[in-house]
């Protein structure tokens, strides 16, 4: 299946969603990024901002399939929506 950006922005809107019910992750992203509340509801509306929670997440395995696991995405979603978001390119920091 090819990763459209309706069905990229799909896939990380449920990333935020899984995200933002994870009592012991949400913490860990809200300090890795200096981010809020406020941040976390602008975040649904702003493809660099679900980028950044695909890119968190996607830095561990084990947060990748408890992601996929716990809301039926395939577990190659987020990378490749986290490509299409980015226009193609990955860039590492």
């Amino acid at each position: 299946m090819t990763m459209t950006r309706d069905r990229a922005e799909t896939v990380a809107l449920t990333a935020l969603g899984w995200l933002v019910g994870n009592d012991e992750l949400l913490p860990v992203f809200l300090g890795a990024t200096g981010g809020d509340a406020g941040s976390l509801r602008r975040a649904a509306e702003d493809d660099q901002a679900l980028g950044a929670v695909l890119d968190f997440l996607t830095m561990d395995d084990n947060w990748v399939v408890a992601l996929c696991d716990a809301t039926g995405l395939d577990y190659r979603d987020p990378l490749a929506a986290r490509m299409v978001l980015s226009g193609g390119e990955m860039h590492w920091t």
